[in-house]
């Protein structure tokens, strides 16, 4: 937790601490909270000075949990947001049919306090979901502490693996981005000197330091990701599309290649690739003439799926 976290939110993360644990112990809460466990039990008390029904649980250490009487502000959600919040989890997420997986856990709470009449359907449907045979590699815990470092503007020490090796790096956390269901760190890596884009499923251990950075003004990190993703590749590529930008935008994703004017009714495309094949079935797809002025891998592949595409013609 942040040292520059206040009392008060720290009572207010005690209390969310009892509720989810029940029966945690001053230690346990303590080390939940970054404190000492004497401090901890002063947050407990604070909690019981504003009336909330903090109890103390019996046994051979002790511990607390919420009594009777707490009342929390009402969770409204209609039959089609809450089945429909359940579907987009699971088709996002398939280790949620499981109850062991954390957005699994969330299902369960939001089931526990819905009406009978929502529960019912929202449980069925996660109850009948299959369970992924293979759970997915990007770890939520880690995943939450990187959005966590970004909003804070703390600077990060992590291990990212890069084949079967793992390289540590210091970087700047600009922005955690979600982009064809898959996540990434856009980021400055002090340790290359550059913005970087790591996957967010190769990052095995983050630590916070305690430097602390300003983003770049007015980022917008989708562009900022795309236009990254589409340079650095090995083969240089330049094409001319007989349309202007607007329009050319259309067939031309942004994390292709960039997109420049050339007159009034031309464009011209810039990018970089390792798979020439790949991206001549890209450019094979936009509906106005076109042609390849730089790049001869790309002359050759765009050559080949002409002959192919004639050959299935009969």
């Amino acid at each position: 937790m942040p040292r520059a976290a206040n009392p008060t939110a720290r009572a207010l993360l005690a209390l969310e601490a009892i509720q989810n644990t029940p029966g945690i112990t001053a230690q346990q809460l303590g080390e939940r909270l970054g404190v000492t466990e004497r401090a901890a039990r002063r947050y407990v008390g604070t909690l019981r000075e504003a009336d909330l029904p903090i109890e103390s649980t019996t046994g051979p250490y002790g511990g607390y949990r919420v009594g009777r009487g707490l009342r929390l502000a009402p969770l409204m959600l209609s039959p089609a947001e809450s089945l429909g919040l359940v579907m987009a989890a699971l088709e996002g997420h398939r280790a949620a049919a499981e109850p062991s997986d954390p957005v699994g856990a969330a299902i369960a709470k939001l089931v526990r306090v819905l009406p009978r009449e929502l529960a019912e359907p929202v449980r069925s449907t996660w109850e009948r979901t299959a369970a992924p045979s293979i759970r997915p590699q990007l770890d939520p815990d880690l995943t939450s502490r990187l959005v966590l470092a970004c909003a804070a503007g703390r600077r990060l020490r992590l291990d990212y693996r890069i084949g079967e090796k793992t390289r540590e790096m210091e970087v700047d956390p600009w922005a955690v981005v979600l982009r064809h269901s898959r996540w990434y760190l856009l980021c400055w890596s002090h340790t290359a000197g550059a913005q970087r884009v790591l996957r967010a499923d190769r990052i095995d251990e983050i630590h916070a330091l305690p430097t602390v950075f300003d983003p770049p003004d007015d980022l917008d990190a989708l562009t900022a990701l795309e236009d990254h993703l589409a340079q650095g590749w090995e083969h240089e590529v330049e094409v001319i599309i007989d349309a202007p930008v607007e329009q050319a935008r259309y067939w031309v994703r942004r994390s292709l290649g960039s997109l420049e004017p050339v007159g009034d009714s031309q464009s011209r495309l810039r990018a970089t690739t390792n798979t020439p094949d790949w991206f001549a079935r890209q450019l094979a797809t936009i509906e106005v003439p076109w042609r390849v002025v730089g790049s001869e891998p790309l002359r050759q592949a765009v050559r080949e799926l002409g002959r192919q595409l004639g050959e299935s013609a009969g």
